[in-house]
């Protein structure tokens, strides 16, 4: 990851609160610290890339990280924000304008198509995941020029999982949808522009309508095209060891590998660590104590019995877990399973970021 040349992208995916963000900022500092210019990109509405990195990186400009000197920079963007943009396509009136100018001169037929359409209802009220896909078509055309262009590895952390999958799949979906508006709107600008040219009116203005749709085309066509290119992209997905985050973990894989997208690894995380007082151990002890009569000792031994018992259960649950993300993403998918140790302190902030990723980034 660390050695590859030129420009990489990183998503970072998975089911709701599996750490991705944890993981995408540990990954971000591993790249910074073995001296990649970085950027660490949220395009999460949960906004916890801030609180991950324990300084302020809103604002829509990417923001120079604290506490370290290596070329780290954040941005944590505002779905509301590339949501206001997507609106901005649709018209204030919502059309109502076009639709009484058409109709007065009988051509209320091809509105009537550009209705049935409900573009208005896309732009107004966005499927969930476009704005996310602007989010990164814009992070996508920043870095490519201007004073931002030096980073070489981008890293997302992205919405969980269905959010990111709806996103995957929107780029084709609109592409075909608005290439039909594009087709009604030029028909319906042509035919306008014919009965102004009977009153020798100027017919030679741009459909500015058109052009900002071509642009939304173009733009979602970026972030298609960026999420199936084998050289510079990776979505590496984050999992903890519970059956149901599993049995997720493999249908995202499956849906990412059906969209031409390049998963190479899963990260396990927040296994419990080893060590502490074994179920047998804590029941042997117990008995002497009773044996003996010490009941101050009998009473705290018994709470370590009642946590052994725990731990062991959960042992046992993530050992089943471990075994399905082996089996079906490791054998069957062909991925590489790294583990990531559940931590007794809060990870927070540069140094945090950066013990966790040595665990983890290999």
């Amino acid at each position: 990851m660390c050695a590859a040349p030129g420009r990489r992208y990183f998503m970072v995916g998975g089911k709701g609160g599996v750490g991705k963000t944890s993981l995408s900022a540990s990954l971000a500092v591993r790249f910074a610290n073995a001296g990649h210019a970085t950027l660490v990109v949220s395009t999460d509405p949960a906004h916890s890339l801030s609180d991950s990195l324990a300084q302020d990186v809103t604002g829509g400009q990417p923001v120079r990280v604290e506490g370290t000197d290596a070329p780290l920079f954040a941005l944590e963007l505002d779905p509301e924000d590339a949501k206001a943009e997507i609106r901005q396509f649709a018209s204030a009136d919502g059309g109502k304008g076009v639709n009484d100018f058409m109709d007065s001169v009988g051509l209320g037929a091809f509105t009537q198509q550009l209705a049935d359409l409900k573009l208005g209802e896309l732009l107004d009220t966005p499927p969930p995941g476009l704005d996310e896909a602007m989010a990164i078509a814009k992070v996508v055309q920043f870095v490519d020029g201007g004073e931002f262009s030096q980073f070489d590895r981008i890293v997302f952390d992205t919405a969980p999982t269905g959010h990111t999958l709806r996103m995957l799949s929107l780029p084709d979906f609109l592409d075909a949808t608005i290439g039909k508006v594009v087709r009604l709107r030029q028909t319906i600008s042509g035919a306008g522009n014919a009965i102004k040219g009977m009153f020798g009116a100027d017919t030679s203005t741009p459909d500015e309508a058109v052009e900002k749709l071509e642009g939304l085309k173009k733009k979602l066509k970026t972030v298609s095209e960026l999420f199936r290119d084998q050289d510079k992209m990776e979505f590496v997905i984050a999992c903890i060891p519970t059956v149901m985050a599993a049995n997720e973990s493999a249908r995202l894989m499956e849906s990412l590998k059906g969209e031409g997208v390049p998963v190479r690894r899963v990260v396990v995380n927040q296994l419990l660590p080893g060590g502490g007082a074994s179920t047998t151990e804590a029941e042997e002890a117990l008995a002497e104590a009773k044996e003996r009569g010490d009941e101050k000792l009998e009473r705290v031994l018994k709470g370590v019995l009642k946590d052994a018992k725990f731990m062991a259960t959960k042992r046992k649950d993530q050992e089943r877990a471990l075994s399905i993300i082996d089996d079906e993403l490791g054998s069957k998918g062909g991925l590489s399973v790294a583990r990531a140790q559940l931590f007794d302190i809060e990870i927070r902030g540069v140094p945090a970021l950066q013990f966790f990723g040595m665990s983890v980034w290999q």
